[in-house]
């Protein structure tokens, strides 16, 4: 089992998904952990309770990720509580289900997208940064989307493409005490993605992928927690891809 015992670990929309999957695999690996939440804030103390009843230490924080007041708000909460921080997981996102081609796409749907998943992605980062101050790791969720682009949901797909290109910015500008990967996923069997396996879909997802499954979220958790760990401490500003095969590139 990797440990993550006595290290301080935060995870942005943890009240479900990948999220909360990753929070929880953190707390079974040692770790206190925090998660924070947009909206679901009965889902988000589920989780909290479930993190302590391993006996660890719980914070949970709402609120809108790309609101710097209140992303100020959360760490200055989650430096009051945890001390500071050993790892980051930079979850939280939006997939916007609609097909849109860009050029039907509404500028609202854009900025939206961006907002949430760029917007927020770099003021939680910053404000994450700013309390690992004895070092530590970041890990940012990407997406197959961001390799090799997503048709009518370019939106989506930019954003995604633009937190690869961050991690390989800040695998440099953080060294040598703070790593920062990606862990890029393909499908992923969450509440995020039920609209898309609607009806016969999933299967024929399922059967596009080399192992012949969709992804569950506790598959993406597990390599999160590898790259939060001191196994990985010698990796950096590194994509790993865990689609199944899906998307082959370095």
């Amino acid at each position: 089992m990797i440990s993550l015992a006595g290290k301080r670990i935060l995870v942005t929309g943890g009240s479900r998904g990948i999220g909360r999957a990753t929070a929880l695999l953190c707390a079974k690996a040692g770790a206190d952990v925090g998660i924070t939440y947009h909206s679901r804030r009965a889902d988000a103390d589920a989780v909290a309770r479930e993190i302590r009843a391993m006996g660890r230490r719980a914070y949970l924080g709402g609120g809108d990720h790309a609101d710097a007041n209140r992303v100020s708000q959360i760490f200055s909460e989650v430096q009051a509580v945890f001390g500071g921080l050993d790892g980051f997981v930079a979850n939280h996102g939006v997939w916007p289900t609609a097909d849109v081609a860009l050029s039907q796409l509404a500028p609202e749907r854009w900025r939206e997208t961006m907002r949430v998943n760029l917007d927020g992605v770099f003021l939680t980062t910053r404000a994450a940064l700013g309390l690992m101050t004895g070092g530590g790791r970041v890990v940012m969720v990407g997406s197959t989307a961001g390799q090799r682009g997503e048709a009518f949901h370019s939106d989506y797909a930019a954003t995604k493409g633009a937190i690869m290109s961050l991690v390989k910015s800040l695998a440099i500008e953080c060294a040598p005490g703070i790593t920062v990967n990606c862990v890029a996923p393909g499908w992923v069997d969450t509440e995020m993605t039920t609209d898309a396996f609607a009806g016969a879909e999933r299967a024929r997802l399922a059967a596009t992928i080399p192992v012949q499954r969709i992804a569950s979220a506790d598959d993406i958790a597990g390599p999160i927690l590898f790259l939060l760990s001191d196994l990985a401490r010698h990796v950096t500003g590194e994509i790993l891809n865990v689609n199944g095969g899906s998307v082959l590139c370095g």
